[in-house]
């Protein structure tokens, strides 16, 4: 387990990954890893077992976090990192039924909650007290009804073994989501579902670490929202930058690198 004061340099070090791995590209889902960067930091550095419990990444565009965070804890041979998104690589820039170091990815978004209450109740019709289920999913997908259908499910079926990541950067590929749907009060509605909700800044990673914590002792299915942005941690963008597909000529991937190796360092 990583002690609290390292968690920051856990999450830059996935951004560095990150940028690393889409910069061959010239472009790519990096915005989905600068929001999320402090969520998957505290999952992985702190509370996901890998060879105990599952993860499941509902936005596959996502896969990009859960590559950089599982070769970080020794999950994923990391020179794999290097053939992410090229041609016949096992580590595609969309996750799918072949994407090593998750238990699932979504294909169609919202479908990810679904499949973790599958495993959720599985674990419980099986007797393990012991394994958790971690989603993360996105704040477009609660656009979604079949999002809301698993989240009755589970409440209803006492799925106190499951915990969501909501990474609410306000981004899709049409725009601000809340330029598209109105989805506040999030937390309110989580809760009227019957789930705990936990509503904290998502570039916080002590924040995160222990909305995570109360989330696993709540004795009900429960949400962590984490509040972020998908170009935070990395000021050399340029203003105006589309987060949630991020152009990366080289010579800004190579900015990129140089302020994230030296804040490293």
């Amino acid at each position: 387990m990583i002690p609290n004061r390292d968690l920051g340099r856990f999450a830059d070090r996935l951004r560095l990954r990150a940028v690393q791995m889409v910069a061959p590209h010239g472009f790519g889902y990096l915005g989905q890893m600068l929001s999320s960067a402090e969520l998957f930091a505290a999952l992985y550095a702190r509370h996901y077992r890998p060879d105990t419990d599952r993860i499941v990444i509902s936005p596959g565009h996502y896969i990009i976090a859960a590559f950089a965070a599982a070769a970080e804890i020794g999950h994923l041979d990391e020179a794999l990192l290097e053939t992410y998104g090229h041609d016949g690589s096992r580590l595609e820039a969309i996750g799918t039924e072949k994407s090593p170091a998750v238990d699932l990815t979504g294909g169609s978004l919202s479908q990810g909650l679904s499949g973790a209450c599958g495993f959720a109740l599985a674990l419980k019709m099986a007797g393990n007290t012991d394994s958790r289920v971690y989603v993360l999913i996105s704040d477009g997908e609660l656009e979604e009804g079949q999002l809301w259908e698993a989240a009755l499910f589970a409440a209803h079926n006492k799925l106190d073994n499951l915990t969501v990541l909501l990474d609410a950067n306000d981004s899709q590929v049409d725009g601000p989501v809340s330029s598209i749907t109105t989805l506040e009060p999030i937390a309110a509605k989580w809760e009227s579902f019957g789930w705990a909700a936990f509503d904290v800044d998502g570039h916080d990673v002590d924040a995160v670490d222990g909305a995570l914590g109360q989330a696993v002792q709540a004795g009900k299915p429960a949400v962590v929202i984490g509040r972020t942005s998908t170009v935070h941690g990395l000021s050399v963008l340029p203003e105006g930058a589309d987060g949630h597909f991020i152009k990366l000529p080289e010579e800004l991937a190579e900015a990129a690198i140089a302020e994230l190796e030296a804040r490293l360092a």
